[in-house]
């Protein structure tokens, strides 16, 4: 009996019967803090009273609460600091992922993924030319060299890669990405965590699409320490994915007359990325020994204009030459000037074909609710919100 999976299911379960926590503690006899613990599997031995006395009130046999979560093995889960809710974000994605899959399989709407020649164009590359390469599969992506990326979320979904967001209040973990050989896949998971700016999540995701592009081979659930070469890797991919490097050095000069804040703030607002990522592009020109130098600078800049530093953990002195070295890995949470909306990280097409289930009678209200993880009440909402 895995509490993850108890977890899991009292989790979806409770949701599609729309009732919170404290309610379904009471009527079961529980204090509120014992049912967070096994909803939050931080309990090593749940009573089997308790769970009949859930599986009652919930109305639904026993055995619905104990059944295996569907596990996956092609995946790549790095985080930096060891997180507690590793198992439970994986049982969570598997959830998501079969839900998915059942859904195209109702609906016959499942495209197939178009990675497959980007695989092989990357042997003709290879981490030499990452700068090439990402503008090879922008070009795949029907995009010019000019466009910045305003929907990364569809993007990716009409190439066959199921997007996901979690909220994992952790800025150790960035996100995820499920291979091709999963049911399912290949999905990007992005932690969308309210204090993360919306352009990390943008990042995040395309820094993940550089692994599946590059680093398919290196997909084990079972590793969790990160590979510094493949993270530099995907971090280049995805800084030239989303800034071509003709269009941004064309930005670049065209703003040479304003000051390091001021040049970083506009060029950001062009290519929609943070302020990072374009710091990142303008030391990956110069000396090794120049690019602390540059970090310090724009932040001496910014402390000068707004009375204090820019990144929660810095000291007064500035950015540390050792930042940009690790500068994503790092990825300390900090403040996005002039920042975006969660409007701009949407994914959409797994409730379209929940909608589609629904109208054409395919699946129930309560099984929509339950794919999009929604307690019924507001599953009935959003029907309602589609008639209008």
């Amino acid at each position: 009996m895995s509490i993850e999976h108890i977890s899991i299911n009292l989790r979806r379960l409770r949701k599609e019967s729309g009732i919170s926590q404290a309610e379904l503690a009471e009527a079961a006899g529980l204090s509120l803090s014992g049912y967070r613990k096994l909803e939050l599997a931080k309990t090593e031995s749940p009573r089997p009273e308790s769970l009949k006395s859930i599986a009652r009130v919930l109305g639904v046999p026993l055995q619905e609460l104990l059944m295996p979560v569907a596990s996956l093995e092609q995946v790549r889960f790095r985080s930096l600091r060891r997180l507690k809710s590793r198992g439970q974000i994986l049982a969570d994605v598997a959830v998501w992922l079969q839900d998915f899959a059942d859904l195209e399989d109702l609906t016959g709407e499942r495209p197939p993924h178009a990675l497959e020649p980007l695989w092989k164009a990357y042997h003709q590359h290879g981490a030499e030319d990452i700068p090439g390469y990402a503008q090879r599969v922008r070009s795949a992506f029907h995009l010019n060299d000019r466009e910045p990326v305003h929907d990364i979320c569809g993007l990716l979904e009409a190439r066959g890669i199921k997007v996901r967001s979690v909220s994992v209040p952790n800025d150790a973990f960035m996100g995820l990405s499920v291979g091709t050989e999963e049911r399912g896949g290949p999905a990007i998971v992005v932690n969308t965590w309210e204090r993360l700016p919306v352009e990390t999540w943008i990042f995040s995701a395309v820094h993940e699409l550089g692994h599946l592009l590059m680093h398919l081979g290196a997909y084990d659930v079972a590793a969790s320490e990160e590979d510094a070469d493949q993270e530099r890797e995907a971090d280049r991919f995805a800084s030239h994915f989303l800034m071509p490097e003709a269009a941004f050095r064309r930005e670049w000069d065209e703003t040479a007359g304003l000051s390091l804040l001021d040049r970083v703030f506009k060029v950001k607002r062009v290519f929609r990325v943070s302020w990072r990522t374009v710091l990142f592009r303008v030391a990956e020109s110069m000396p090794e020994a120049s690019r602390g130098g540059l970090w310090a600078r724009f932040n001496a800049e910014y402390k000068r204009q707004r009375s204090r530093s820019l990144l929660k953990h810095d000291e007064p002195s500035g950015i540390d030459a050792e930042v940009y070295h690790a500068l994503y890995s790092e990825r300390p949470v900090g403040e996005e000037p002039f920042g975006m909306d969660a409007y701009d990280f949407k994914e959409d097409r797994l409730a379209r074909l929940v909608r589609r289930g629904l109208e054409e009678g395919l699946i129930s209200l309560s099984r929509g609710s339950e794919i999009l993880n929604l307690p019924l009440i507001e599953m009935r909402e959003l029907t309602r919100s589609w008639m209008s």
